[in-house]
């Protein structure tokens, strides 16, 4: 097959000025070389896409692929993730991962969350705070935890995000407004222990593939998987593959939480414990990191066994055999 790939390259944003902060959801070179190097080594042609820009003039030019791997974050908006789907969508190509909808959804942490309560799915008490007269009417318990309501991989998230009083409260509300120019959301601290779930399938078709739970070392920022703690994860954070009671019930939510969000092919929900030991949906990330050392879910794989190529075959398989399953019955007999 002929697999396009899409991607935000960390590189590319900090050429143009961009702190790296700003950019920490993007993609290495390394990683993106990676996936086109395990999809050639699985028989596959692939090209180097880039982000919705470049391929938006791709597609005016008229080039198509069999199949999209898309791992583009988009930059501005709570619909950024959405955007490269939404544009193949249009041209009719198929694409791997989740479609705009759940992506939108699950990017805003607020409105997920909402999904979650529908479904009597466990996650934290929660107000997402727009301005100073939506955090004086907060009068949840202490502690809390704050941090932007459309960010990922521990962006806005700091060793100062548990909080314990108003005036903390607002300054890191009023930091995170300030910084990432979007709401801030607010919830009960979850004090138990962290899981990240990996999920691999679509709908009744998905699985957990393993939970690991996420230990903070003795030098790391206390009580929270903080942008610090991830980025020097190496010498802070210690993964350990875990199968007990908790962690089936870990994966039992995230799975739910999972299929709630329709969530497609591969992976990752972060899970933790509240005081009585429940656990929690923290987030979903239907658009995982795939770096092949860095990344939780290539952590886990490879804790399993899996190599990093056996990773990328499955997704791709997933996406196949969920494409498969969608096609309208007429054009599947033809």
């Amino acid at each position: 097959m002929k697999i396009g790939i899409t991607f935000d390259c960390i590189d590319d944003y900090l050429r143009t000025g961009f702190d790296r902060e700003t950019v920490a959801e993007f993609d290495k070179k390394e990683t993106i070389e990676a996936i086109a190097e395990a999809l050639q080594s699985l028989g596959h042609e692939t090209e180097p896409l880039g982000n919705v820009r470049e391929l938006t003039s791709q597609l005016a030019a008229g080039n198509r692929w069999d199949i999209v791997f898309n791992i583009a974050e988009g930059l501005k908006g709570f619909g950024r993730e959405s955007q490269v789907p939404a544009l193949l969508e249009a041209y009719e190509i198929p694409y791997t991962f989740s479609d705009p909808l759940t992506l939108a959804l699950s990017l805003h942490k607020g409105m997920a969350k909402h999904v979650f309560r529908d479904l009597k799915i466990p996650t934290p008490d929660f107000v997402v705070v727009q301005d100073r007269e939506d955090m004086e009417r907060i009068g949840m318990p202490w502690p809390l935890f704050i941090k932007p309501v459309a960010e990922g991989t521990s962006k806005g998230i700091w060793g100062s995000s548990r909080v314990t009083n108003r005036a903390d409260l607002v300054a890191q509300c009023s930091r995170i407004i300030d910084l990432f120019r979007q709401p801030a959301l607010v919830e009960t601290y979850l004090p138990g222990r962290e899981f990240t779930v990996g999920i691999l399938g679509t709908g009744k078709e998905a699985f957990c593939l393993g939970a690991l739970e996420v230990i903070l070392m003795k030098n790391a920022e206390k009580g929270v998987y903080s942008f610090e703690n991830k980025e020097y994860f190496q010498e802070r954070v210690k993964y350990r593959l875990v199968r007990d009671r908790g962690a089936m019930k870990a994966a039992e939510t995230a799975l739910a939480a999972w299929r709630g969000l329709g969530c497609r092919d591969a992976g990752r929900v972060d899970v933790r414990e509240d005081e009585s030991g429940t656990p929690n949906i923290i987030e979903v990330n239907p658009l995982a990191g795939l770096h092949p050392v860095n990344s939780d879910l290539s952590i886990l794989a490879s804790k399993l066994g899996m190599s990093y190529i056996s990773l990328i075959g499955k997704i791709l398989e997933a996406a196949l055999n969920r494409l498969e399953r969608e096609r309208p019955p007429a054009a599947a007999a033809s």
